[in-house]
């Protein structure tokens, strides 16, 4: 079997403008909590644009709406970054800064070792995980989905 990594994205609606007094704290973070995320083991990629973060790319069609996606080496290494190290700090404030999303917001997949995932690929995850549900294809920290699983799905798909 091919190597795999875990891939993630997870989007966001900004409660004002980027370069808005409300979100001024989210975005002098940026930098610190971004430079963690590369440093942290199992770190192997994320996307970013010309600021060294993905704030200012659209992949949705709502300037409000941003993206994070980043590959990892594993489902455990990617928990650990998220809950156990200074980002859980970031994360208990996103109500400051962020919409609470009714649709899923977040989604997981396995993606084979030295891919990196385009916008279109992680949409695409997305919308599956919001039209069908959790499976090997998307999923998020609560399933128990392997590399394996993915494997056997994607030769039955």
């Amino acid at each position: 079997m091919k190597n795999y990594h875990l891939a993630q994205v997870n989007i966001a609606r900004l409660l004002a403008p980027i370069d808005s007094p409300v979100l001024l704290d989210f975005v002098n973070n940026l930098d610190r909590i971004n430079e963690l995320a590369e440093q942290s083991q199992g770190f192997i990629w994320r996307l970013k644009g010309d600021d060294n973060n993905a704030t200012a790319l659209r992949i949705f069609e709502d300037d409000f709406l941003i993206v994070n996606m980043s590959v990892w080496e594993s489902k455990d290494a990617l928990f650990g970054f998220t809950y156990s190290s200074d980002h859980v700090e970031i994360l208990k404030r996103k109500k400051e800064w962020f919409h609470k999303m009714s649709d899923m917001h977040m989604a997981l997949w396995y993606v084979e070792a030295g891919h990196e995932p385009s916008a279109d690929e992680a949409k695409e995850r997305l919308k599956y995980l919001n039209e069908v549900g959790e499976s090997p294809y998307a999923f998020t920290f609560k399933s128990k989905y392997s590399i394996a699983d993915a494997h056997d799905y994607e030769a039955r798909n």
